[in-house]
C-alpha cells in the first residue's frame, strides 16, 4: 500500500459530476471561505475506507497528502490519523496529536475539522490536565485562522461526550463576538450538545446572553427545543 496506488484509487474513483457539486458546497470560489480548494467529487464514506485501507502510509506520505491543494487527499490524510490514534497504533497517540499539530495549517475547511478535531485533539486534552487543555484550546480560540477557531470549539465535543462542559462554555463565550457564520454555527451546535445532556446547564447559558448572541447560534442552540419554548427564546432576543 503506497502513495502511488492510493493516488491511483482516487483517481480512478474521482466523478467530476460530483466534484462540481462539492466545489459549490464547499464554497470554492473566490472570495469564499474555501476559496482555491480542489474536489475531485469522492463521497466520505468511500475516503474512510480509503483511509483504512492505507492505514500503515508512513508520516512523509501523509504529510505529502496534508500538504495536496486536492480536499480529498487532505481528508484521508486525517481519517487514517483519526484511525490510528484510536485504535493507539504503536503507542504513537501523542506523536499522532502532534503531527495534527504541526500540520494544522492544512485543515481548512469545516468537514476536515468536524470529522477529526474531537477525535484527535478532544480525546487528547480530555485525558490532560484543565491547565494543559486551555493553554492550547485559547491560543486556538484567539487565532486568526476561522479554522483554529472552530477546531478550539468541536474540540470540546469530546468533553460534552463525558459531561464536562466547562471548557465548552468558556470557549462559547468567547467566541460570541465572532464574526464569522461557520463559527456561529459551531458554537450553537456545542451549545445543543451541551442541552442534549443538561438541559439547565444550556438555558442558563442563553439567557445571560441571550442579547448579546448571533441569531445563528440561539437557532442551533434550541434546535431541539419543544416548539412553544424555542418560540419564546426566538421573540425575547435582539
Amino acid at each position: 500500500m503506497t502513495l502511488r496506488g492510493l493516488r491511483s484509487e482516487i483517481y480512478q474513483l474521482s466523478d467530476p459530476r460530483k466534484a462540481k457539486i462539492l466545489a459549490r458546497f464547499f464554497k470554492t470560489r473566490k472570495g469564499e471561505y474555501g476559496e482555491g480548494d480542489v474536489f475531485v467529487g469522492i463521497t466520505v464514506p468511500t475516503s474512510r475506507s480509503l483511509a483504512k485501507k492505507y492505514k500503515d502510509l508512513p508520516p512523509t506520505d501523509l504529510e505529502n497528502l496534508l500538504k495536496s491543494k486536492i480536499h480529498e487527499e487532505r481528508l484521508i490524510a486525517l481519517l487514517i490519523l483519526v484511525h490510528n490514534y484510536e485504535i493507539n497504533v504503536y503507542n504513537k497517540r501523542e506523536k499522532i496529536y502532534k503531527f495534527y499539530l504541526k500540520f494544522i495549517h492544512y485543515i481548512n475547511n469545516w468537514d476536515l475539522v468536524d470529522l477529526t478535531a474531537p477525535r484527535i485533539v478532544g480525546a487528547h486534552l480530555l485525558t490532560k490536565p484543565k491547565t494543559t487543555r486551555e493553554k492550547l484550546l485559547f491560543r486556538l480560540v484567539w487565532s486568526k485562522s476561522i479554522w483554529e477557531r472552530r477546531i478550539a470549539i468541536l474540540a470540546t465535543f469530546e468533553f460534552i461526550k463525558n459531561n464536562q462542559f466547562g471548557e465548552t462554555l468558556k470557549i462559547a463565550e468567547l467566541l460570541l463576538r465572532d464574526g464569522h457564520d461557520l463559527i456561529h454555527k459551531a458554537v450553537g451546535w456545542m451549545l445543543r450538545e451541551i442541552g442534549k445532556r443538561n438541559q439547565k446547564i444550556e438555558e442558563k447559558f442563553l439567557s445571560k446572553h441571550l442579547q448579546s448572541m448571533p441569531r445563528t447560534t440561539l437557532r442551533y442552540a434550541i434546535e431541539r427545543f419543544e416548539n412553544s419554548k424555542r418560540l419564546k427564546y426566538l421573540r425575547s432576543s435582539r
